[in-house]
């Protein structure tokens, strides 16, 4: 396309602002996708996850391209997904970054242990998928991970956690 047409193009496109609101209001499981790398444990709360394909076992996750978490995760290979219980709402708000504690610190909550990877999986997650990263495709401001599904995990139970209008509730 010629700058013409691209520049009509972005005019023509919601503002920031207004997609965020737009978003606010999409009902989203809550996960806390982990990491095992040279500085240790990392981990981050996350909305935008998804099945590929079940076979093999694939799934897709969006990580802002800035997150410690995800350059972690690219140096190690390795991510695990813990898809939350509604009880575990405290701990989507730490790993979200919202107490300021980071890496480490942000694994004092919760009972953590490991399945195939070393990928830090939470006892209480509904589900857990410990993956070894098939793909990184960047897309502007964040990465698509596709993880290969090497492991499951999950003993959790009870309502799972939602976020929606930037607020965390049961379901």
């Amino acid at each position: 396309m010629n700058s013409m047409v691209d520049a009509a193009l972005r005019a023509a496109l919601p503002d920031a602002q207004a997609f965020r609101e737009a978003m606010a209001q999409v009902p989203s499981a809550t996960h806390i996708v982990t990491t095992l790398g040279a500085a240790g444990r990392s981990g981050l709360t996350a909305t935008a996850f998804s099945s590929v394909s079940v076979a093999p076992p694939t799934v897709l996750v969006c990580i802002e391209a800035a997150s410690r978490t995800l350059a972690a995760i690219e140096e190690s290979g390795i991510f695990c997904v813990n898809t939350l219980a509604a009880a575990d709402h405290e701990l989507a708000t730490v790993f979200s970054g919202r107490r300021g504690l980071t890496g480490e610190e942000r694994f004092a909550m919760g009972e953590w242990g490991e399945l195939s990877t070393g990928a830090p999986v939470l006892a209480s997650a509904l589900a857990s998928f410990d993956c070894r990263v098939a793909a990184v495709h960047r897309v502007t401001t964040h990465r698509i991970l596709i993880g290969q599904v090497v492991a499951l995990g999950g003993g959790g139970s009870g309502p799972g956690l939602v976020y929606r209008h930037r607020r965390f509730g049961g379901f």
